[in-house]
């Protein structure tokens, strides 16, 4: 393998697995080249990332390999929470590169939060600046729920990987009472994931079926999505309950981090339901917090709209640690 100046950076989800070649010639503004997104179905990501090497080049493989995975990263391995593939970054040096970094894919945006363009983001809510070098959350459903945040200690930013998605759900209101009764039969705990994901989406639907008694619709969270965009009431209704909830949960999260500096919202569902997130109450719930209100009133909520930023991400994770 060669090319020192190159990272292979991936970004490794619950349903996508992301490549792309980070090159770093020009250190203000860093390229990426020979993207894939491999949406097929692989036993293994071992046999994930061979598929890519094999559509590209392989004397362009660069030495240094950075991936950005779906789960906590423990002593250099991760198993994916959402999905039953396990990586080392022992077993990716075995394979031929001579570093190997694994951070976890929430994490990975942190690293990239003050790196984005204004470009790379669209505002959720006010067009609000928030403080200069105040600490930043990234937050986001897609598979699961990410939480992240970029903290700064002496002016140097030190990215966060959290949790933070498996807090427990804490209700406002009778209708979400009984949504967190109708899915405490299903489960043991109920935590912001059972909610603010794509399977939570799909949760969020049953629940209120069975509040309204009425027959359970076996929906995806990609026909939910759909019959909104129809005009399908019930799908609407469920959208707006889900981008309300997601607007609490960003505020106390917010709160936990002192997020002076604004809350970066990614995942893959967030860009689908966009015009519910800016026209809905996900912005009131955001700033609804009783005697803090008005210390989340000054924070900034923007989408994050640029899909590589994870990968972006993972490399800067490895530059920092010292690897390539």
């Amino acid at each position: 393998m060669a090319n020192s100046n190159s990272i292979l950076a991936g970004d490794i989800g619950g349903t996508h697995a992301r490549f792309a070649i980070v090159d770093r010639s020009d250190s203000a503004h860093w390229r990426l080249h020979d993207w894939l997104d491999l949406s097929d179905s692989f036993a293994s990501f071992a046999e994930t990332l061979r598929h890519y090497l094999n559509r590209i080049e392989r004397r362009r493989v660069p030495e240094v390999i950075a991936l950005a995975v779906a789960g906590p990263v423990v002593g250099g391995r991760v198993s994916l929470t959402n999905r039953n593939w396990h990586i080392s970054e022992s077993e990716l040096r075995s394979s031929g590169f001579l570093a190997a970094h694994l951070v976890n894919d929430f994490a990975a945006l942190a690293y990239a939060a003050d790196r984005l363009e204004p470009a790379d983001l669209r505002c959720i809510g006010p067009d609000i600046h928030g403080v200069p070098e105040g600490t930043i959350t990234i937050l986001g459903a897609g598979t699961g729920f990410g939480v992240s945040c970029l903290a700064r200690y002496r002016g140097r930013p030190v990215p966060l990987a959290t949790e933070g998605g498996h807090i427990g759900f804490s209700p406002q209101g009778t209708e979400e009472i009984a949504i967190l009764e109708a899915l405490a039969r299903r489960f043991e705990r109920v935590s912001v994931e059972r909610i603010l994901s794509g399977p939570g989406l799909e949760n969020l639907s049953r629940a209120r079926d069975e509040i309204a008694s009425r027959a359970a619709r076996a929906l995806s969270a990609a026909d939910i999505v759909q019959q909104a965009s129809q005009g399908d009431v019930d799908s609407r209704e469920t959208l707006s309950k889900f981008s309300s909830i997601f607007g609490a949960v960003a505020g106390d999260i917010a709160l936990a981090h002192g997020a002076t500096g604004g809350v970066l919202i990614a995942g893959g569902i967030a860009g689908r339901i966009e015009s519910y997130l800016t026209q809905g109450s996900f912005r009131e719930r955001f700033e609804a917090k009783g005697r803090l209100s008005s210390f989340v009133k000054s924070i900034p909520t923007r989408l994050i709209i640029n899909s590589r930023a994870a990968l972006l991400g993972a490399a800067r994770a490895a530059e920092e640690i010292g690897l390539g």
